[in-house]
């Protein structure tokens, strides 16, 4: 039986929505360049305006990811990022923030863990949702009766390929949101948006009460502004750790992320990001 949602991402969704604003949700690897940074990014991009934000465990082989994230997750890896330290650093975070937070992964280290042991660890910790980006909905049920157990929200991916029992399958399966993939391929900024989200987005809807992310490819503040006109929120991720990888770390990298997430902010808020 579907469990009744009461997370922290569906009232995250559900005031944005009486307030008539959209979501920003931000994605970064957990251990890039070392937890302690990740700790004080969090932190910055909740305070930048982030209303979501996405964590991802490192793993050695992330086939959905782009260069820029492989990249990121390499470096979390060489720096002894572990799914355990994931979720300490969660709870260190809880200290001082109830921002939504989403773990962002791949099946394999998730399973090696234990799914039973990771759903607990996770909810303990005050996790709100797991993506597993090679976890198809058919494939799930092991995982999502550990997560329903625990009222930690599995979230699922929609693309441009994906039919009308595809949407309806996922509905019927995810909860918190649907993170709606903007194009066919891996993760990465690009130069412009497609032109058929507006239309995926609208099938979509036919098919789901939940809110739909539109995420892959969105790099700017425009872009960003574009989405929304049509989705309940903008997933940002290759970006931002952009930003991570050329500042290496420190104040010099929370300041320049923080001023990057604030003018996404502006963007999908209708402000002046300018």
């Amino acid at each position: 039986m579907k469990r009744k949602n009461t997370s922290r991402i569906s009232a995250a969704f559900e005031a944005l929505k009486e307030k008539k604003e959209k979501a920003l949700i931000t994605f970064i690897t957990a251990g890039d360049p070392d937890i302690k940074t990740t700790k004080d990014l969090v932190l910055t991009l909740e305070g930048s305006g982030a209303d979501i934000i996405e964590l991802g465990i490192p793993f050695s082989d992330p086939m959905a990811d782009g260069p820029t994230i492989q990249a990121s997750s390499e470096r979390a890896i060489a720096a002894g990022t572990t799914i355990q330290k994931v979720i300490a650093l969660v709870k260190e975070v809880r200290k001082e923030s109830s921002v939504p937070i989403v773990l962002f992964g791949y099946y394999n280290p998730i399973f090696t863990f234990g799914l039973k042991r990771f759903a607990r660890g996770a909810k303990e910790a005050g996790v709100d949702g797991v993506l597993v980006v090679d976890l198809p909905p058919e494939e799930s049920d092991e995982l999502k009766k550990e997560l329903d157990g625990v009222g930690i929200d599995l979230i699922f991916l929609l693309t441009p390929t994906s039919d009308r029992s595809r949407m309806r399958l996922v509905a019927s399966k995810g909860s918190g949101f649907i993170y709606f993939v903007s194009v066919t391929g891996v993760t990465g900024a690009r130069k412009e948006v497609s032109k058929n989200i507006r239309d995926y987005i609208k099938e979509a809807r036919k098919h789901t009460g939940l809110p739909l992310g539109v995420g892959f490819g969105i790099s700017t503040p425009a872009q960003a502004r574009e989405v929304c006109q049509w989705a309940d929120g903008v997933i940002v991720g290759s970006a931002i750790i952009n930003i991570v990888s050329k500042t290496r770390g420190g104040k010099k990298t929370a300041s320049e992320v923080g001023r990057f997430v604030s003018r996404l902010k502006k963007g999908i808020s209708g402000g002046n990001f300018l």
